[in-house]
């Protein structure tokens, strides 16, 4: 461990022994907030969201499809195989 990292951790332990001293009780409650602003804030986020275009979607849903079934044709053939194996096994051993 080199000393940077010896640094952080202490520095983490110290924090851990500070947080552990002052306990739960000193931490303010937090309070919750109304269901408008809740909703407002909500809205101002998803304005700032860069979302993608239909075309950026399309593509990535087509690769997604395309992912899955090689995926899924690679675990079915991976089944059969072993499937035949170890069936084939047992009857030699029978």
């Amino acid at each position: 461990m080199n000393r940077e990292l010896r640094r952080l951790q202490e520095k983490e332990e110290q924090r851990a022994r500070e947080r552990r001293s002052k306990g739960q009780a000193t931490r303010p409650k937090r309070k919750r907030v109304g269901i408008r602003q809740f909703l407002s804030e909500v809205r101002t986020e998803l304005k700032r969201v860069a979302w993608p275009s239909r075309r950026e979607t399309v593509t990535f849903t087509v690769v997604t499809l395309i992912t899955s079934a090689f995926v899924t044709l690679y675990a079915f053939g991976m089944d059969v195989v072993f499937n035949k194996t170890v069936l084939y096994l047992l009857e030699q051993i029978v």
